[in-house]
């Protein structure tokens, strides 16, 4: 089975009102205070701007970057993707803090960037696998499942 998430992540209130005035969003609370607001199509629609993309991105909207640059003056903010089937596949991750790219872009086919990013965040195992298994991302299998299933 497959595994596919496009999301941002961050501290739940910090997600809460920076999402508030977009269109087509659903924050989820997951574990350690963290929420995350599920990539739709709707929203990208919405958001994209004719700015370059983010590589090595797939699915980051042109121009939400700044907008991710610009929610982090409150608090660390994470894009994170992933594309896994069978075991196989890759990750790919950026946080920024304070306005700024802190971390990445970062993409490894082994290993956890997503694990990483989180413990940027803030986020720890904890007596878990790692931070990803910690956070409860997991949970849904498919980003669409995050927006139509309570998280």
């Amino acid at each position: 089975m497959g595994y596919y998430l496009e999301a941002v992540v961050a501290a739940e209130p910090l997600l809460r009102a920076a999402a508030a005035g977009l269109p087509s969003t659903r924050v989820v609370p997951v574990a350690r205070g963290l929420a995350l607001l599920p990539m739709s199509d709707a929203l990208d629609e919405a958001i994209r701007t004719d700015d370059a993309p983010l590589a090595p991105f797939r699915m980051l909207p042109n121009g939400f970057d700044r907008t991710l640059a610009a929610w982090s003056e409150h608090g660390p903010v994470a894009y994170v993707e992933a594309d896994i089937w069978g075991g196989t596949g890759e990750q790919a991750v950026a946080v920024w803090t304070r306005g700024a790219l802190t971390l990445g872009p970062l993409v490894e086919a082994t290993g956890s960037p997503i694990s990483l990013a989180l413990r940027r965040l803030g986020a720890t195992p904890d007596g878990h696998v790692d931070e990803f298994d910690a956070v409860g991302l997991g949970r849904h299998r498919r980003t669409e499942s995050w927006l139509t299933q309570d998280g």
